[in-house]
């Protein structure tokens, strides 16, 4: 379930021309930025930003971005874009910072296979190449066989299941981190093409037949990059709502707040399923996310935080 709290009826028209008054004159008016953005769906954002463009011949996302700054920019940058776009953006980002994969992986992982290929859509679009070639131009190896099979795959959506299969690749997945052989071309096969309902069958019969579930057994090996890597689009892949909870708990719990994580978490949820990771993230913290994002976070980058989880201040 979204956080996102949006009104019925809503004239793009007026929202438009709200924003414009926003950002006029001394200083800006956030309050009224958050106020309008901060209660709408990307289909409302997405006709916002046309009327803008027709009613002031100016492109509202470049207008907030000069106008805004700080964390609360990036926030309410990410959030006015369409998700595809917002997407391609933090892939982009992620690319260029060496090293950063969580970020694919996680677009790669837990998108529906149509969401991720209008993010590569949407890549092409923006950086006139495809996401496959940067990623491909700034990794080497097993991490580049890897994520590149991760963000080309076009994984069947449905609930079936072959169990002859599972039974098999669950063997085949332990095997392999019993010998150490993390990289074996099975293993980058089984996650880059498997359903997301096949593969957590798999984990599932992975956990039975061995007594501990395969993060656990790639946990307790010495950590490296693919490893990391690897873990990651297991956890992605089984539990999106489980992993996303760690990262805000991680991002909140840091010595100096991890407001990237944090913007990103919540900025992408925020219309899908945050409200199924607040729960996991209350039993799992004893504390309300809202309480915990306003504990450690503060000014207009709060407000508009709390807007999105469907707190006000």
């Amino acid at each position: 379930m979204a956080t996102l709290v949006v009104p019925e009826n809503v004239s793009y028209a007026d929202d438009a021309q709200a924003l414009r008054k926003a950002c006029q004159g001394w200083g800006t008016n956030e309050k009224a930025i958050i106020s309008i953005l901060g209660h709408r769906n990307a289909a409302q954002r997405k006709q916002i930003r046309l009327a803008y463009s027709e009613l002031f011949q100016e492109d509202l996302v470049k207008r907030l971005e000069s106008e805004l700054n700080g964390d609360f920019e990036k926030a309410v940058y990410r959030w006015v874009l369409d998700p595809e776009d917002r997407d391609a953006v933090l892939a982009n980002v992620a690319i260029r910072k060496s090293g950063d994969y969580h970020v694919i992986v996680e677009i790669a992982c837990v998108l529906s296979s149509e969401e991720l290929l209008a993010v590569r859509r949407a890549y092409h679009a923006r950086y006139k190449h495809s996401l496959e070639e940067d990623l491909a131009a700034h990794t080497t190896g097993d991490i580049r066989k890897l994520l590149v099979g991760l963000v080309t795959a076009f994984r069947y959506e449905g609930d079936e299941i072959n169990t002859r299969l599972t039974n098999s690749e669950a063997d085949i997945l332990h095997d392999a981190i019993k010998d150490k052989a993390f990289n074996h071309e099975d293993v980058i096969r089984i996650l880059t093409t498997r359903s997301k309902a096949q593969l957590m069958a798999t984990f599932n019969r992975y956990r039975d037949d061995h007594g501990s579930s395969i993060t656990k057994d790639l946990l307790d090996e010495p950590a490296d990059e693919f490893k990391t890597v690897l873990r990651t689009a297991i956890r992605c892949l089984n539990d999106h709502k489980k992993y996303y909870e760690k990262i805000l708990r991680n991002a909140i719990k840091k010595v100096g707040t991890d407001e990237d994580a944090l913007t990103r978490v919540i900025v992408t949820r925020a219309e899908k399923d945050l409200n199924d990771i607040k729960e996991i993230y209350y039993k799992r913290n004893s504390v309300p996310l809202d309480q915990a994002v306003a504990n450690d976070t503060s000014g207009d980058y709060k407000a508009f935080l709390l807007a999105l989880l469907g707190k006000e201040e």
